[in-house]
């Protein structure tokens, strides 16, 4: 991705005060080198059909919008409240609920609602082109209460999240990823490494013995008790710990069904927390190019 420019909050209100100035902010994004019809393929200045806010193919004469294909497509929210949720939600490391965007943009809760999943699940798209690679902590922990019975650690009933997080040549976190599965064994563990990891990474986990799985594709380190390294794993569970206070302190709990979602936003805001003034920007960006969902799709 090129260099985004930062913005802070007044220049965020000044810049984007009406629908038009949204709309042009996100064709100058979407078609930066010049409109492309997204039927045809064909390069070319549109007719400008500005009635309708939309563009006009001069070779097929297809219509499209700004949003039309992106997670915004056909919205009847206004693209000033649709920047103010994503400002909201990117720029805040604490997470923004549905319930604060509702009042604050003056949505009813379910409108709200849908509006934040759409946006995260931009984020869970533009996080899944990246892969973590080298030197990469493994571990996995449980989020939410007990079942009958109050079971604790692996053998708990809670829903199972592997994390995993790359450190740089000096030991410091550089990228995180969790994924919730259904268990800890071996081939799971294989799975999530084969997704989420580079080939030629290094692994480092504690001792349990499913992780020796890991074995297979990558060098693997089993046992943070042998390492010498004294500090492995030290990041890895302060980012978990990072991750659960932003589940209970932002949403007070989440539902099985979406808990991913909300862990891929606070990955996706992790991954780029040295990009501190662009995080709009480039949620801006993910929205565009992320693909379109329903409400239908997250409540089937």
């Amino acid at each position: 991705m090129s260099e985004q420019k930062g913005m802070r909050l007044i220049e965020f209100q000044k810049k984007f005060s009406s629908e038009d100035a949204c709309r042009e902010h996100l064709y100058k994004i979407r078609w930066s080198k010049g409109f492309v019809c997204p039927k045809c393929g064909i390069k070319d200045e549109p007719f400008n059909i500005k009635s309708r806010h939309l563009y006009q193919c001069k070779h097929c004469n297809h219509q499209t919008s700004v949003t039309s294909g992106t997670v915004m497509d056909k919205t009847r929210v206004p693209l000033t409240k649709w920047f103010w949720a994503m400002y909201l939600m990117s720029h805040d490391k604490r997470g923004c609920s549905a319930a604060q965007v509702s009042r604050e943009l003056e949505l009813p809760y379910a409108t709200a609602w849908l509006l934040c999943h759409k946006i995260r699940s931009a984020m869970s798209e533009r996080d899944m082109k990246y892969l973590l690679d080298g030197y990469i902590e493994v571990d996995d922990t449980f989020f939410g209460g007990p079942g009958e019975g109050g079971k604790r650690g692996r053998g708990t009933s809670k829903d199972v999240v592997l994390v995993g997080v790359s450190l740089d040549e000096k030991r410091r976190p550089k990228f995180a990823k969790m994924r919730v599965v259904p268990d800890v064994k071996g081939e799971t563990l294989k799975q999530f490494a084969n997704d989420n990891f580079a080939q030629g990474s290094v692994l480092a986990s504690d001792g349990f013995r499913s992780y020796n799985a890991l074995n297979e594709n990558f060098e693997h380190n089993s046992d943070a008790k042998i390492l010498e390294d004294t500090e492995c794993l030290k990041w890895l569970h302060v980012i978990i710990s990072n991750a659960k206070a932003f589940v209970l302190g932002t949403y007070h709990g989440l539902s099985p069904r979406h808990l991913q979602a909300y862990l891929d936003e606070f990955c996706y805001r992790f991954n780029r927390r040295k990009f501190t003034l662009q995080h709009f920007e480039r949620t801006v960006n993910a929205c565009l190019c992320a693909s379109k969902l329903t409400y239908h799709e997250l409540t089937r």
